[in-house]
């Protein structure tokens, strides 16, 4: 049934109870094969930069940032990142290693709609394509619902960055749309495509990853279900 105003108008559905969410904290976010912790340029720095350089510098094709030329350099840049206001960045440590393997943050952080966006994606060789890549994914979006208690949480990737599209499908995003000519960055055009996980889809989301990442779901480190079978085994 369509809901109306005073005047006949359609509009959307009330939101009962809405208040203005709290703005993401500096908080240690800890799981079984890995914990986010806030990014520091000092703590996590040297161990990012030499985790980066296994990779080729194709790792920053799609990346607004780098390569960078040397440990300096992106020192800079992390710093720069961790003080800018409306970004929240986590270093993501390896528990068996204590090593930091990757980064996310939080951005585009609207607390009056509660609405944000996971960026600055960043994954080592040695984060690509683990149970850690998937369990940090995660824990921060565990923050973002059951915590923080945001409605929509975004993914935003260039239109040509496959890897990235398909990663946001595979952990429940759902695809929104393309905006055209979005940006310019390192001298090029970039279409930028849309995804988004709602508060009323993080139910099944989070039960998918609670039964993708149980150690029954493993054998001799290969799963035996992947997140979208789980995922459609309970939506059906």
């Amino acid at each position: 049934m369509a809901n109306l105003n005073k005047f006949g108008q359609e509009v959307g559905a009330d939101v009962e109870g809405w208040t203005t969410r709290a703005f993401p904290e500096k908080v240690v976010l800890k799981g079984n094969t890995c914990r986010l912790e806030p990014l520091d340029s000092e703590k996590h720095g040297s161990e990012l930069f030499s985790a980066y350089r296994k990779a080729g510098q194709e790792l920053w094709t799609y990346v607004p940032v780098g390569p960078f030329n040397d440990l300096e350099e992106y020192l800079k840049f992390i710093k720069e990142l961790s003080e800018t206001k409306n970004i929240v960045p986590f270093a993501i440590i390896n528990e068996e290693t204590e090593r930091a393997v990757g980064t996310l943050a939080l951005m585009r952080i609207d607390q009056a709609s509660g609405s944000l966006e996971v960026g600055y994606v960043i994954f080592s060789p040695e984060l690509q394509k683990t149970i850690i890549a998937t369990e940090a994914q995660f824990l921060l979006m565990k923050y973002v619902f059951d915590v923080l208690q945001y409605r929509r949480y975004e993914w935003k990737c260039d239109s040509l960055n496959g890897p990235s599209r398909r990663a946001a499908m595979r952990l429940g995003f759902k695809y929104e749309g393309t905006f055209r000519q979005a940006m310019v960055y390192k001298g090029r055009t970039r279409d930028t495509q849309w995804f988004s996980i709602i508060d009323k889809e993080w139910i099944y989301i989070r039960k998918t990853f609670e039964q993708w990442l149980d150690k029954g779901n493993f054998e001799n480190g290969r799963q035996k279900r992947g997140l979208a079978n789980i995922r459609e085994n309970l939506l059906s």
